[in-house]
């Protein structure tokens, strides 16, 4: 990892600057999948996971032989981690409930709010060198909790066509009810245009590369709602002399074996804390399984000496990082000093990798500096807030005549006479 000794303001932005490739040509491939899938369907999507995955599948849905086989290939160990952490997951989405209000604001003007479910909901869960089975409980869960009625889920079969089966086990745990084997592009297109076999949904979430993040982008300008734009993954973490190098050092390596495009910043005030972690960073990374993907996401890592702990937060802060990790024995008295993050992790033992699994908050994240306007995953992601009003008679006379003279101001005739006609009504 590169070291930045104390740079000053003006060398903030570009030392920030995230890992970014040319997306031009990458557009117009992804555009021409959606496009086949749109026209062609089942059939598309099927030449597209021949092509892609290297599957012939004669079926896009998973079977219920299918889900009961992958109950007997997941241990009792790791179905017992699938439930505790959809436990926690539950109980904190749960928390998280709309009560709805009812405001009187004139005589005879009511107001109220209410939150409705989003009806059909797709989720995309990357398989590959690393199935994302938690990232099933972190959207299936709330989905379920917020009483969306169809859970649609896509996921990339290996080569014998199969899901993996802590994939199939987790949908079943949170209440996934539609699930096909389709990755990639492919899987986003049929899910916002809907196929003979996969349903059509309102909303698409989820992570996954490069042509998933530009394909749900593209499906968003016209189809369906996504969760929120995304790049790759990374962590900041602000730490002081009061740091367990080892810890640190661990949680940047935890981060940069999710891809080669990941990003890990450490921002401290001490220089032989800097050098520590550097240290136990190339100790560590001789012992990961996935040292040559965090061997390259390191060369987009840096860890930043600042002058004192308030600079380490400004800067951060202007990062917006999807994961923060406070790293101090005072943590605690710094989370009002976050502004923009999508997740924290306060203090010495809480690491990025407990919500990434069963802490019981959620892992899918804004990224790329878009936790500035961006929430992560929350129970509210799966509904829509429907107002509501009903005028009185009493109502009419309370603020007809405001309507008419602001409506009136805007030129909008129209909209001033269906006030004035009923403002006639009242004085009959």
């Amino acid at each position: 990892m590169n070291t930045i000794l104390y740079p000053n303001k003006a060398e903030w932005k570009a030392l920030l600057e995230r890992p970014h490739r040319d997306a031009s040509e990458l557009r117009q491939t992804v555009k021409t999948v959606l496009d086949d899938i749109q026209q062609r369907g089942d059939e598309a999507v099927k030449e597209y996971e021949l092509k892609f995955d290297k599957v012939e599948l004669d079926t896009l849905a998973v079977s219920e032989a299918e889900m009961n086989e992958a109950e007997l290939l997941v241990s009792d160990e790791l179905k017992s981690a699938i439930e505790l952490a959809h436990s926690n997951i539950a109980a904190f989405h749960s928390a998280q409930q709309f009560a709805p209000i009812e405001v009187m604001t004139q005589p005879g003007v009511k107001c109220w709010q209410k939150s409705i479910a989003i009806e059909k909901v797709g989720l995309y869960i990357p398989g590959g060198t690393a199935p994302l089975f938690s990232t099933v409980l972190m959207l299936a869960t709330p989905a379920k909790i917020a009483g969306c009625k169809d859970i649609v889920l896509c996921s990339p079969p290996n080569r014998e066509g199969k899901l993996n089966p802590a994939i199939l086990v987790a949908a079943r745990i949170a209440g996934v009810n539609r699930i096909f084997k389709a990755g990639g592009v492919q899987a986003i297109g049929a899910m916002a245009y809907g196929t003979e076999s996969v349903p059509k949904v309102s909303k698409i979430f989820g992570p996954g590369n490069q042509f998933v993040m530009a394909a749900k982008q593209q499906v968003s300008l016209h189809e369906v709602a996504i969760d929120m734009p995304a790049g790759p993954s990374e962590v900041a973490i602000v730490a002081d002399a009061t740091c367990n190098p080892e810890f640190v050092a661990a949680d940047l390596l935890s981060q940069a074996e999710h891809g080669i495009d990941s990003q890990s910043i450490l921002f401290t005030d001490s220089e032989d804390v800097a050098k520590a972690v550097s240290a136990e960073v190339d100790r560590q990374l001789t012992l990961l399984p996935r040292k040559e993907i965090a061997s390259k996401a390191l060369e987009y890592s840096k860890i930043i000496v600042l002058h004192d702990i308030a600079e380490a937060f400004d800067i951060c802060n202007d990062y917006a990082p999807e994961h923060l990790i406070l790293s101090m024995d005072t943590a605690m008295d710094y989370c009002d000093r976050v502004v923009n993050a999508g997740s924290v992790f306060v203090g010495h033992y809480s690491c990025e990798s407990a919500g990434d699994y069963a802490s019981g908050t959620n892992h899918t994240l804004p990224t790329s500096g878009y936790a500035k306007a961006y929430s992560g995953v929350n129970l509210d992601s799966f509904c829509r807030k429907v107002t509501f009003q009903n005028l009185t008679a009493e109502g009419i006379k309370s603020i007809g005549k405001t309507v008419v003279v602001m409506a009136e101001a805007e030129m909008l005739d129209a909209h001033a006479n269906a006030m004035k006609v009923r403002l006639n009504e009242t004085v009959k």
